[in-house]
């Protein structure tokens, strides 16, 4: 099935504890059906100390599942994604205002 959220999408986070965030998609597992945004659903990692990073609390953005994100149209606005046909291709469309993404 075709991807509607990809790498690179500005998104809104609908449900969670970040519900209302905004932020763009650094990876995606379409397998796990998971998504990685940076700046959501942060964790604290702690870290051992290596010759070549110091160790100590890192903050993690980990995974948040797919269906708690909106993806951003034009207008700031969350919108869903449909597909339509053009020139004998398949593109991603906003249904919202129509406009290909």
């Amino acid at each position: 099935m075709a991807a509607k959220l990809k790498k690179g999408d500005k998104v809104v986070v609908l449900a969670g504890k970040d519900k209302g965030k905004e932020g763009e998609i650094t990876s995606v597992n379409p397998s796990a059906g998971k998504a990685i945004v940076e700046g959501v659903n942060i964790a604290i990692r702690h870290t051992k100390q290596s010759q070549s990073s110091q160790g100590g609390r890192v903050p993690q953005a980990m995974p948040i599942q797919l269906s708690n994100l909106a993806l951003l149209d034009a207008n700031g606005k969350a919108t869903r994604v449909g597909f339509k046909i053009e020139d004998g291709k398949k593109v991603r469309v906003a249904k919202t205002t129509g406009d290909v993404i």
